[in-house]
C-alpha cells in the first residue's frame, strides 16, 4: 500500500548539539535501511523549509504507523499522511490512452 507522507522537522532551538547530531545521524541510517527494504522508495526535500514529502510502500496502516514510530526524529515531527491509490488514467498502469 502506498502512502504519501509530508513531514516537517521542528527540532527545539536549545537542543544540545551533540543530540541533536546523534539524532540527525540515526534518522538517516535508519532512512536509508528502509529505503533499501524497499519501504521508503521516494524522497524530496521541500525548499526552503526542514521538510521532505516521501512516499512510503508497505502492507497496511499498521506497518506505516511503525515505521514513523520508529524514526529517531519523530517527537519532533509534524506528519501529514495521505493514502494514494492507482488512477485510472496512468499510462504506467496500463490506464486508456
Amino acid at each position: 500500500m502506498l502512502f504519501a507522507v509530508r513531514m516537517g522537522v521542528d527540532l527545539p532551538r536549545d537542543l544540545d548539539p551533540g543530540v541533536r547530531e546523534d539524532l540527525v545521524a540515526r534518522e538517516k541510517a535508519y532512512c536509508q535501511e528502509l529505503q533499501k527494504s524497499g519501504r521508503w522508495p521516494h524522497i524530496w526535500r521541500c525548499a526552503g523549509q526542514y521538510a521532505n514529502l516521501s512516499v512510503f510502500d508497505v502492507e497496511d496502516n499498521e506497518a506505516l504507523h511503525r515505521v514513523l514510530w520508529n524514526l529517531p526524529l519523530f517527537p519532533y515531527l509534524t506528519i501529514e499522511i495521505t493514502p494514494l491509490v492507482q488512477h485510472p488514467s496512468d499510462l504506467a498502469a496500463g490506464g486508456a490512452v
